[in-house]
């Protein structure tokens, strides 16, 4: 049960990420793909003729998985929609859902799972602090896991430039440069594939 916490004013006491909801192209399809790739456990579901918050018509089934450590993901299944499609303004690589692993042999022994399960996986790749494998899912999101590989040294140093290099990319919109020593690493791992 969550404690109860009163706002005295000013922006509210989040309590994390209730569920992030995409869109899928079949729900019981997405939700044993979840189940057998990830190792998801199906929750719950919703289904309604009539959307709640708004009153149209428009049928759904909306089902939830346990994404593990309190985090739900959930999928609209929407029979009378168009066909769903991307943001084709927006590159593939962008848009994803990213997962936690605990260590690079859970990383690697979930990329061979993956693949033994017939499905491409690109990685793992190292992002100076991280490291992740990426492959789709039957409607087409990309997934992601990552496993943390930082010093506490490391994530200090990118917390204190977070806001140098919000501010820099604002006015050049150019990659600023107060990070270039984490990428070093990776850069060299990943040129070496």
């Amino acid at each position: 049960m969550t404690e109860a916490r009163t706002n005295t004013g000013g922006p509210p006491k989040l309590g994390g990420v209730h569920h992030a909801a995409y869109r899928c192209k079949d729900a019981k399809e997405t939700v044993q793909w979840y189940e057998e790739m990830l190792g998801m456990e199906y929750m719950s579901a919703f289904s309604e003729d009539h959307v709640p918050s708004t009153g149209e018509y428009d049928p759904y089934m909306h089902v939830f998985l346990d994404a593990g450590n309190n985090n739900v993901l959930a999928f609209f299944e929407l029979p009378n929609q168009k066909d769903m499609g991307r943001d084709e303004n927006t590159p593939k690589w962008v848009q994803h859902l990213a997962f936690r692993v605990h260590s690079e042999d859970e990383l690697l022994a979930a990329k061979e799972h993956v693949e033994s399960k017939g499905v491409e996986v690109l990685g793992p790749t190292h992002h100076g602090i991280f490291k992740s494998i990426y492959f789709f899912d039957p409607n087409g999101h990309r997934v992601e896991l990552a496993t943390d590989i930082g010093t506490d040294e490391q994530y200090a140093e990118l917390k204190r430039v977070a806001m140098p290099m919000l501010d820099e990319w604002s006015e050049t919109k150019k990659a600023p440069r107060h990070a270039d020593w984490l990428h070093e690493v990776a850069r060299s791992e990943n040129a070496g594939k």
